[in-house]
């Protein structure tokens, strides 16, 4: 029986024998895995000891450091470091790199992104060619706006140090937000935001009766 994982690299062909030889021989070297039914390791990942991989999870050509939680995680040319906590349901695309400690919650799509040490990403968000600092925190529902208007062109945004983005917002690209600054729940960030400010980005509410 082959499982065919189609990917952004294209079509990735195991064996049931491979796939379970693979698992083995992490688990031999410290990594825990519950249950193997649907979880695919590649032959170029590594995964450090004491990490614990759920079912659901794909990982192909990554590198994972000791002490990790992959819960209904995808990953691709991936480096998640010590301790990071990751799921369910999250979907690291090439180019994503993770520091010590950063938490990535339910329903996060990272893509081209360097997360920085201790930076919380909980939920419902997704994040494209960025940096993001150590010690961010990242409320739920930030969409980052990286498309540059031409085909193949695509902006970085930048969130630095201990910065703390609000709920529901869109950061359009190319964009900087300051050390320890703020952006307000349901603002649209088209300016930099300079350190230690609040930005707020959303028109004020109106009534109009009947």
């Amino acid at each position: 029986m082959t499982n065919d994982w189609q990917n952004e690299g294209g079509f990735f062909h195991m064996t049931n024998d491979q796939r379970h030889a693979i698992i083995n021989r992490h688990i031999a070297a410290g990594v825990e895995i519950p249950c193997a039914d649907g979880i695919i390791i590649d032959e170029h990942t590594t995964i450090g000891a004491g990490s614990t991989v759920y079912p659901g999870t794909m990982l192909r050509n990554c590198t994972v450091g000791s002490g990790v939680t992959l819960n209904h995680v995808q990953a691709q040319d991936c480096h998640i470091g010590d301790g990071c906590t990751l799921g369910p349901w999250v979907h690291l695309r090439p180019g994503t790199v993770l520091s010590a400690g950063v938490h990535v919650g339910n329903f996060v799509e990272i893509k081209n992104t360097q997360v920085g040490t201790g930076t919380k990403i909980s939920h419902l968000s997704y994040l494209g060619d960025a940096t993001v600092g150590e010690r961010v925190n990242v409320g739920c529902g930030l969409a980052v706006a990286n498309y540059g208007g031409q085909k193949g062109v695509k902006h970085r945004t930048t969130i630095e140090e201990g910065a703390f983005i609000g709920c529901n917002n869109a950061i359009v690209a190319p964009v900087t937000i300051g050390e320890n600054a703020y952006t307000a729940a349901g603002s649209t960030i088209t300016e930099d935001v300079p350190a230690d400010a609040l930005a707020i980005a959303r028109a004020r509410q109106v009534h109009k009766p009947r």
